[in-house]
C-alpha cells in the first residue's frame, strides 16, 4: 500500500511540473496586414509592440496561380526562417527592414521556428471590363499558413498543427496589349501576325488557312474553334520584333521572349472562336478577323480577351 501512494504521490508531483512547462502563449496577427521589405526577401506582420516575420527568396512567390490542392510548401532552412519578436514599444518597419535596422526598442522576447512548412497558395487579383468582359492580371494574392510549426520559446517549444499567416499582396503591370487594328501575314508562311513594339499576336492556323481565308467574299462570317490545328499565341519580348523575326531561319539571339501566353481551345458557340469577314478591297481581298471569348493561358493563370477582340484585318490578292 505505502509503494502504490508512493507511485501516485510522484505521478502528481511529475503531473504538476509538466503542467508549469506547458505555458502557451497566444500570438495572434489575423488583423494585421501583411508587408514586404523594400530591399530585403522578409515579408512581415506588426502589431503594437509585436512583430511576426518570414524570410524566405522572393522566387516562392511566382506570377502563376496554384491549383486548389497544390500549393506551393517550403520547409523551413537556414534560408527560410519564421521569427516573433516582442519588443519593448511600439515597432515598425523600421526595426526589419532596413540594412541596419533601428536598434529601439529593444527586443524583450523572441521566438524562432526550429521546424515547420509553409504553405502558399496564389491567385491572380484581375479587373474586367464591364462592357467588353475582358480581363487583366494586375497582381496576385498570396494566402500563407505555417503546418506543424514549432517555436522555440524561453519558456520551451510551442507547437501549431494549422497557424494562418494570412494574406500577402503583389501587384503586377498587366500586359499592355497595344494592338491596332492592322494584322500582317507572314512572308514565309500562312501565319497572321498582330505586332506592338516588344508585343507580337500569332495566329497559325496551318492547313485550314485556304478555307479561312479564301478570297471569296463572305455573306456571313467564316468561323473556327481555337484547337490543336487553330493557334493563337501572345508573346512578349525584351525589345522589337517583326515579321523579319518570326521568319529567320534560325532564331535571332535577341530580343529574347519573357513571356508566352497560349489560347485555351474553343468550346463551340461558348469560346475560342476565330470570326473571319472578307471584302474586296480595289481589285484585292480584306480579310478581318475577330476572337469571341477568347482564353490565354500561362501556367496555372488566364485572363479573357472578352466577347469581341478585333485582331485585326489583312489584304491579299
Amino acid at each position: 500500500m505505502k509503494r502504490i501512494l508512493s507511485l501516485l504521490t510522484l505521478l502528481l508531483f511529475i503531473t504538476a511540473c509538466d503542467d508549469g512547462d506547458l505555458t502557451v502563449d497566444v500570438i495572434d496577427f489575423s488583423e494585421a496586414p501583411a508587408l514586404k521589405c523594400p530591399v530585403k526577401d522578409v515579408i512581415y506582420k506588426v502589431k503594437g509592440s509585436e512583430m511576426l516575420f518570414i524570410e524566405i527568396p522572393s522566387t516562392y512567390f511566382t506570377e502563376n496561380e496554384t491549383l486548389p490542392d497544390e500549393p506551393i510548401e517550403v520547409a523551413l532552412s537556414t534560408t527560410v526562417k519564421v521569427t516573433y519578436r516582442k519588443y519593448d514599444d511600439t515597432v515598425t518597419q523600421l526595426n526589419i527592414c532596413p540594412t541596419v535596422p533601428d536598434g529601439t526598442p529593444n527586443v524583450v522576447e523572441e521566438w524562432k521556428a526550429s521546424s515547420g512548412i509553409i504553405q502558399i497558395k496564389a491567385t491572380a487579383i484581375k479587373t474586367t471590363d464591364t462592357t467588353t468582359g475582358a480581363t487583366k492580371i494586375t497582381g496576385y494574392i498570396y494566402n500563407i499558413t505555417f503546418k506543424n510549426i514549432t517555436f522555440e520559446k524561453p519558456a520551451g517549444p510551442q507547437g501549431y498543427e494549422t497557424f494562418p499567416f494570412g494574406n500577402y499582396s503583389t501587384t503586377i503591370s498587366p500586359l499592355a496589349f497595344g494592338f491596332d487594328d492592322q494584322a500582317d501575314k507572314s512572308t514565309c508562311d500562312d501565319r497572321i501576325f498582330n505586332f506592338s513594339g516588344s508585343e507580337a499576336l500569332i495566329l497559325d492556323v496551318g492547313t485550314n488557312y485556304p478555307t479561312l481565308f479564301a478570297s471569296t467574299v463572305t455573306t456571313t462570317p467564316r468561323t473556327a474553334l481555337i484547337d490543336s490545328t487553330n493557334k493563337l499565341t501572345y508573346k512578349l519580348f525584351t525589345n522589337t520584333v517583326n515579321n523579319t523575326y518570326f521568319c529567320a531561319t534560325t532564331p535571332p539571339a535577341t530580343p529574347t521572349l519573357s513571356q508566352e501566353w497560349n489560347a485555351e481551345n474553343g468550346v463551340e458557340a461558348v469560346s475560342g472562336i476565330i470570326e473571319v469577314t472578307t471584302t474586296t478591297f480595289g481589285s484585292d481581298y480584306q480579310h478581318t478577323v475577330h476572337l469571341r471569348n477568347v482564353i490565354l493561358r500561362k501556367g496555372n493563370s488566364t485572363f479573357t480577351l472578352g466577347n469581341d477582340y478585333l485582331y485585326g484585318s489583312f489584304i491579299t490578292p
